[in-house]
């Protein structure tokens, strides 16, 4: 592939998407070879502090490169300036549908309400916080940093991207002035603590309130809430994002003049993306169609800009799925029982809030701190789903190491409501009433 050609395509799209309305940040493209690429998908970002799951993440993805498994052919950062690097490997058309792509992206970072306090220079935050991490791994060696992470990042979910909005105060602690100390939201001295109630931010309210913790593993559990909280917009407006990157990639296409085998080459490529998936939710295909549907029902793109300005997943799944999207995309929900997998609903309605349930609070677990003063007790806002219990008792000794303390978690199996308990004895499991909704 030329760079020449490349670049007169960029401009060419470029100009395209604006006069389609766009409003995307400046964009700088980068061709990167694959390890390039992958370390990047990774770490989540092209600058970030060194752990052994992100290298385990890498390798994955590469393994599954090579062997023709799965391919990523672009990474876009939000970022202003708005990155995108692109494999060495694509073809120009590959490339092609791949500006049009990431430029829908950049206007969706840009314009989404649920993007507006995103840190733009995030990279140069995570690099500094990747040096400050490496300056503390020198101090107090590799396994004490790295084992403390792994505790972190086994609840790095578990934040509150609307801190401040009707939330509880919590007991702050002094610790030594740092770069992140605006991070910590402290009150005056002679300003009343009040009883913690329902505090969903377990990172915070560690980091202020651990018993245990040294200056520096606070320091350590705010720098990867804030990085938390730059990943939290993506992860509430994925269906959104990846469906209106998919809208505005293809009518941009179109407005190309493509040869043949292009033409051909382009309609591979845009199948894969956006063709519905047998086993679950493809968010390319459904916010894609979604988009559409919104825009035969109120005659107007207009209405997509607004939908795209002030929506997240949540809200866009509950206001616009309707019967009629339901059963015009053969939507239903199904289980394995036995040996088969069942349908085992398909009334609109159910299938609507089960979708727009998945999203609540990420799609992770909603806990919540009901008690701190001494033991910490977790509880589980039960809906109708489990907790994966495996996975609960392989966290909350983590969870112990970060408090010092027994940690406590409530929530509901088999019906009955049930406390797990971790303390320096193991783990104790407590099954008390009947859960009553």
């Amino acid at each position: 592939m030329k760079y020449e050609s490349l670049q007169y395509a960029i401009d060419e799209i470029t100009d395209i998407a604006a006069g389609f309305g766009l409003d995307f940040y400046s964009m700088r493209y980068e061709i990167c070879p694959a390890d390039i690429i992958y370390t990047f998908g990774a770490y989540g970002m092209p600058s970030r502090f060194s752990h052994w799951r992100f290298g385990k993440r890498f390798y994955k993805m590469k393994l599954h490169y090579e062997m023709g498994l799965s391919k990523i052919y672009e990474l876009v950062i939000n970022t202003d300036p708005c990155q995108a690097f692109l494999l060495n490997t694509n073809s120009l058309v590959q490339n092609k549908l791949i500006v049009a792509h990431v430029l829908a992206h950049a206007d969706f970072f840009k314009n989404n309400e649920h993007f507006k306090k995103t840190n733009r220079e995030m990279e140069k935050a995570m690099e500094s916080a990747a040096a400050r991490i490496q300056e503390l791994t020198d101090e107090h060696g590799i396994e004490a940093v790295e084992g403390f992470l792994d505790s972190v990042l086994s609840i790095e979910e578990h934040i509150d991207p609307h801190a401040g909005i009707g939330g509880f105060r919590t007991e702050t602690r002094s610790h030594k002035k740092s770069l992140y100390d605006d991070l910590w939201e402290k009150k005056a001295d002679d300003e009343p603590s009040e009883e913690t109630k329902h505090e969903k931010d377990l990172l915070a309210f560690i980091a202020k309130n651990s018993p245990v913790l040294t200056d520096w593993q606070r320091e350590i559990v705010m720098i990867i809430r804030q990085e938390m909280l730059y990943f939290w917009p993506q992860i509430e407006t994925k269906i959104m994002n990846e469906g209106w990157a998919s809208y505005w990639h293809m009518r941009i296409m179109r407005k190309l003049s493509l040869t043949e085998s292009e033409a051909i080459e382009y309609a591979r490529l845009n199948a894969d993306v956006v063709q519905p998936s047998k086993m679950g939710i493809n968010p390319y295909y459904l916010g894609l169609k979604l988009y559409e549907y919104i825009e035969k029902q109120y005659g107007s793109r207009d209405k997509l800009f607004d939908v795209r300005a002030m929506e997240s997943d949540i809200s866009f799944l509950r206001n616009y799925i309707t019967k009629e999207f339901v059963e015009q995309e053969d939507l239903y929900l199904f289980e394995k029982k036995g040996a088969h997998w069942t349908i085992t609903e398909k009334e609109w309605e159910k299938v609507r809030d089960q979708l727009v349930s998945s999203k609540v609070n990420g799609g992770f677990p909603y806990l919540y701190v009901a008690d701190g003063k001494e033991d910490l007790k977790i509880v589980h806002s039960y809906e109708g789903t489990e907790l994966d219990i495996s996975y609960l008792e392989q966290t909350i000794p983590h969870l112990y190491t970060l408090w010092g303390k027994p940690v406590h978690i409530e929530t509901v199996v088999d019906g009955r409501i049930t406390t797990f308990t971790y303390n320096a004895d193991g783990m104790k499991r407590k099954y008390g009433k009947m859960f009553a909704e």
